[in-house]
């Protein structure tokens, strides 16, 4: 939590600067008031350290993941609670909660700059391309929470993952595997299991036991949680990366045991 330890001791949102550093200077405001955080000084964080990226990942997702959720003209109870699991799979605590809250409230409003933000948090990554999947992929998911992908939240997903650096065919395929994970559940019939463990590793039925495998290392390097967190993924968020080795080591088994 080194971030979070910087962000309140002192270097406040304006160690990033620009939407990104206005916006968590927003949300710290009451914390500000109290003050519980210290003084707003020039001892900024480096470009591309570990901490800025993680506090520039940690502002973005939750600003963006408000924007998305309003996308579809309301904010439905599953968009909400996909955003409560995140926070509780982070186990904040109550002040970083208030936080998270207040920057997804954020991205809810009509003046939200989402275009500003997502281009800031690209230069901040710079060049991490799992991490900026793995924010594209929580997105998606925010998006997928109620069952129902809103024509749209999917032309907002595609201009974000277009504006992050991915190409259509690749935001098509990363859309195809997250509705694998939200289908890949406990309880569903055994054919429908099969195809979204298929969708979650992004390959097709008929693919070659070489390209099974190919496509299982690929997915496991993407989403290793230790590779993940060197690179600026919240120490927090660990257990959502580990939840989807998790779903990626299942599917994978699925696959096998139905080829036999």
């Amino acid at each position: 939590m080194a971030w979070w330890g910087k962000l309140v001791g002192g270097t406040f949102g304006f160690m990033m600067g620009g939407p990104l550093g206005a916006l968590m200077g927003v949300a710290l405001g009451d914390l500000i008031a109290g003050g519980r955080t210290a003084r707003s000084h020039s001892n900024q964080l480096g470009f591309g350290s570990v901490e800025r990226v993680q506090s520039a990942f940690f502002t973005a997702t939750f600003s963006i993941m408000g924007f998305i959720a309003k996308a579809d003209g309301q904010i439905t109870k599953d968009e909400i609670q996909m955003a409560e699991q995140v926070m509780q799979q982070m186990n904040l605590d109550s002040h970083q909660r208030s936080i998270a809250i207040k920057l997804f409230n954020e991205g809810k409003k009509p003046d939200f700059p989402a275009e500003d933000i997502i281009i800031q948090f690209k230069r901040e990554c710079i060049r991490r391309k799992n991490l900026i999947q793995m924010f594209l992929e929580i997105l998606i998911s925010t998006a997928l929470a109620d069952g129902t992908l809103h024509k749209n939240e999917k032309h907002l997903l595609k201009n974000i993952a277009h504006d992050l650096g991915f190409e259509k065919y690749q935001f098509d395929s990363l859309l195809s595997r997250l509705q694998g994970f939200a289908n890949f559940e406990d309880g569903v019939s055994e054919t429908k299991r099969l195809k979204a463990a298929y969708d979650l590793l992004g390959i097709s039925q008929d693919c070659s036991e070489q390209e099974l495998k190919k496509a299982y290392r690929k997915q496991m390097n993407q989403h290793h949680p230790d590779k993940l967190v060197a690179k600026g993924l919240p120490d927090e968020m660990i257990e959502i990366a580990t939840q989807k080795t998790q779903d990626i080591k299942a599917a994978y088994e699925v696959v096998k045991n139905a080829r036999g």
